[in-house]
């Protein structure tokens, strides 16, 4: 497969970060405000996470650094990675402001351990909305065994995949509008918004993407010499997937406001390298 796809999705990233920055829902504010301030999203992920303290971690596609500092301010010895410059700028403006030991890198999370290593730390770290960007989910396994030193672990936390599959364009029932599997060939999307409140709209429109089955990922980890510890399925996701049919909670997390039972919004899978 050509790289187009990184291209186009760098374009939209770039464009994406200083608008997140400014977003509420980052909360850059409080993490300037607050030396013990964590994102929403890893303080949702405190319980099944653990004690992270001396961990060298590594997070990939880590974009502004929000949940990276928050890991940081935990304890763990962390670097962050991710292919935007223009959002690895406000990562590391970031860090200076709140005085955070954090390394960031620019590299595709594909070349993470040319970039990084092989086998040098011990926690990999994936937040909620990264692996939807990349073609093949068994290369992203094959990266994260390569990055952790035996028996060091893998968390992450990631939006369903039955989630990815519904049709958010159809607001008064759900209907399966994409694939569930990954495909050879991506989901080609144009959208000028971005999933937080902002003042603008984005000009690098069109994104590719792809939805990785709940199979497909466990099976790849397995391929390459991991151990499931844990796989939790969740009623919230951390934006409003689903416009019109969710609620935001005082966390923000978002809920759907019907039949919430029904549908699988995220799920958290830890695993451990033999």
């Amino acid at each position: 497969m050509a790289d187009d796809y990184r291209v186009l999705n760098r374009a939209n990233w770039d464009e994406r970060a200083a608008m997140h920055v400014a977003a509420p829902e980052y909360r850059v504010s409080r993490f300037l405000a607050e030396p013990d301030f964590l994102s929403d999203v890893v303080r949702f992920d405190l319980p099944l996470l653990g004690d992270v303290r001396g961990l060298r971690g590594v997070h990939l596609q880590c974009h502004i650094g929000t949940d990276t500092i928050s890991l940081a301010r935990l304890g763990a010895n962390m670097t962050g990675l991710d292919f935007s410059a223009a959002s690895l700028a406000q990562a590391r403006k970031l860090a200076e402001q709140t005085q955070s030991d954090v390394d960031f890198v620019e590299a595709d999370v594909y070349e993470a351990v040319s970039a990084l290593g092989a086998e040098r730390f011990d926690l990999v770290f994936t937040g909620i909305g990264a692996l939807c960007w990349l073609p093949s989910v068994e290369r992203w396994a094959r990266t994260v065994a390569g990055l952790l030193r035996p028996g060091g672990r893998l968390f992450l936390r990631e939006g369903h995949p039955m989630l990815w599959t519904i049709d958010e364009t159809v607001t008064d029932r759900s209907t399966l509008g994409y694939p569930y599997f990954e495909t050879s060939e991506p989901m080609v999307f144009s959208d000028d918004t971005t999933y937080v409140e902002t003042g603008g709209s984005i000009e690098q429109t069109t994104t590719h993407e792809w939805n990785h089955g709940l199979g497909e990922v466990v099976s790849a980890l397995l391929a390459n010499g991991m151990t499931i510890t844990g796989l939790t399925e969740h009623r919230s996701v951390p934006w409003n997937a689903l416009p019109g049919r969710m609620t935001c909670d005082e966390h923000g997390e978002w809920r759907m406001i019907e039949h919430p039972e029904r549908l699988p919004l995220s799920y958290t899978l830890r695993a451990r390298k033999n």
